[in-house]
């Protein structure tokens, strides 16, 4: 599915403003100037204009944060050392600079992007909530691409979507029930704003990662306009689509926990924080190394109460907004995997079955029109009343695709046209299932 989606929803997300001065970004005056010490020394940035960039913060916030550290005798001036800075002012940091650098660096060697307090950031995510997104009917069906769905599926869908809260989707393998969280994704087309890094009790969390948020185009300024459109918002977030962690069989309980990096003494978000704001997929649930009962018992406050639970090495607890579409999805019978107290909680379950025989054709025949496959009555006769009462008539949407790719693939190797016939539906069968036999060792 490549639909472009970005226009599909009504919602409005508020950006967050930008900050007009220090006392703006809710940060105290020592932890700033120890960044941006870092930052000079890390990166030997000599320049207002790189500095306010790299800490993503305005030029004259910037420039007022420089001044402070040369009154402290930290930082100096140094006038125009390069041909390419033109009549911009440099600056070095002093020896106590360095000094102060280094020993900032022992206790945590982040540096770059100011981070956004956590009371911040929680405001952020009520103005950009999952929960406000309104989807229609027509929206969610375009978002599915070419997936044929029943009417009464969609029923179920397009609620479950709209309300921002948790789903189980469930059923035979094979029906699609990945295609659709993807689907679920792609009708999510606004934008929110996602912090590179946030602060609790002075520990910083770096979040926005490039493998999960899919960043909005950028707006640069023309340094020759005087019209400025690029700081309308708070720089330290970065604009994106909403985020989509998708996980499969690997998850394990730690992986929701904040990841500490013992030689940089900083924290990585865990996964659910980086999906804030968007839609955390577990795939295959019940493949998982961990009990699915055990993952579930996991979200049990994050579902109920929007809140997360997380800790520092300390062993310090603390609270984070926790604002997802989560899905499970599995091929098992939730009743096989969940007591009632942990289904309970799941907001919504739906059953993801097999197509019927007339949707079944329907796909057979979109997926064979866009492989350039000509279809043949007797071939699809054969198929449908020889072959599909074997295995007592059961359809899965996945079929038509293999198949049809079966049979292209032996059309490629014979050197012959792309067209059914019932030779070929049995040798695409032949390996769609595997025959119960003993192998002798």
């Amino acid at each position: 599915m490549n639909m472009q989606t970005s226009d599909m929803t009504t919602t409005t997300v508020t950006p967050p403003a930008p900050c007009r001065t220090m006392e703006d970004t809710g940060l105290s005056l020592v932890m700033m100037r120890d960044i941006l010490l870092k930052t000079m020394f890390r990166m030997n940035v000599e320049q207002v204009s790189r500095l306010e960039r790299i800490l993503c913060l305005p030029t004259r916030v910037t420039q007022e944060l420089i001044d402070n550290a040369r009154d402290q005798g930290l930082i100096e001036a140094t006038g125009t050392l390069h041909a390419t800075s033109g009549s911009e002012m440099g600056y070095r940091l002093s020896d106590a600079g360095k000094s102060r650098a280094q020993d900032a660096l022992s206790q945590s060697e982040y540096y770059g992007a100011m981070p956004i307090p956590m009371e911040m950031y929680a405001e952020q995510v009520k103005c950009q909530s999952i929960r406000n997104v309104q989807i229609t009917r027509n929206e969610l069906t375009r978002a599915m691409g070419d997936l044929i769905l029943p009417g009464e599926l969609l029923d179920h869908l397009g609620p479950a979507v709209g309300s921002g809260r948790s789903m189980l989707m469930y059923g035979p393998p094979g029906n699609g029930k990945s295609s659709i969280s993807n689907g679920i994704r792609d009708a999510l087309g606004d934008k929110i704003y996602v912090p590179r890094a946030i602060v609790y009790s002075g520990q910083v969390i770096t979040v926005y990662d490039p493998i999960v948020h899919t960043s909005a185009e950028e707006q640069v300024d023309d340094p020759n306009s005087l019209r400025r459109t690029s700081n309308r918002f708070d720089r330290r977030y970065v604009k994106c689509q909403r985020p989509t962690v998708i996980t499969g069989g690997e998850l394990t309980l730690d992986m929701l926990d904040l990841v500490y990096n013992p030689n940089a003494r900083t924290y990585t978000a865990p996964l659910q924080l980086k999906s804030t704001g968007g839609v955390f997929i577990v795939d295959d649930l019940g493949r998982q190394s961990e009990p699915p009962q055990a993952l579930i018992n996991r979200w049990i406050v994050p579902l109920e109460e929007s809140k997360d639970i997380l800790a520092l090495q300390s062993g310090e607890k603390f609270e984070v907004p926790f604002d997802t579409l989560v899905i499970f999805s599995t091929n098992f019978h939730p009743n096989e995997i969940f007591d009632k107290a942990a289904l309970r909680r799941i907001f919504f379950k739906i059953k993801i079955d097999g197509p019927t025989q007339e949707n079944f054709l329907k796909i057979f025949a979109l997926v064979a029109k866009k492989k350039g496959m000509r279809l043949d009555e007797t071939a699809l006769i054969h198929l449908l009343k020889k072959k599909y009462p074997t295995i007592d008539n059961v359809y899965a949407n996945y079929q038509p695709v293999f198949l049809i790719d079966q049979m292209i693939a032996i059309c490629d190797f014979e050197e012959l046209p792309y067209r059914m016939t019932p030779d070929l539906v049995d040798r695409a069968w032949a390996n769609m299932f595997v025959k119960d036999e003993t192998i002798v060792h």
